[in-house]
């Protein structure tokens, strides 16, 4: 059974920092890039940072560009981002997700952590 086991998140005021992690079990993690989304209330998904299967090309949304940073560790089958000068309008739920990388397709996703940023 594919898991992916997302931590990290909470509140923080504006400025601060926050690192969300999200460990898979049960797949091949070198056969998936792994994805980091977000939706706010009231908004659709949408794609925050993109990291290939090995790990040297992250994309970015150009929202975060600058602010945000993603990795993964292959040993620990774990995908982390790093958030920093976290802003109000960061406020979402974060998603991580796993991309088949022979069908594109977004096969498993992480339940979901609340990251709040006050003003």
């Amino acid at each position: 059974q594919v898991q992916l086991i997302q931590s990290g998140g909470g509140l923080v005021q504006a400025g601060g920092s926050l690192r969300l992690s999200c460990t898979a079990s049960g797949l091949t993690f070198t056969n998936y890039a792994m994805a980091w989304f977000r939706q706010a209330p009231g908004e659709e998904r949408e794609p925050v940072a993109a990291i290939n299967p090995g790990g040297g090309f992250i994309a970015y949304a150009d929202s975060v560009k600058g602010r945000f940073t993603g990795s993964r560790d292959h040993l620990k089958k774990t995908v982390y981002l790093q958030m920093n000068n976290l802003k109000p309008e960061d406020t979402a739920v974060y998603y991580c997700a796993a991309q088949n990388i022979a069908t594109y397709n977004y096969d498993y996703w992480g339940l979901g952590t609340q990251v709040t940023v006050s003003s």
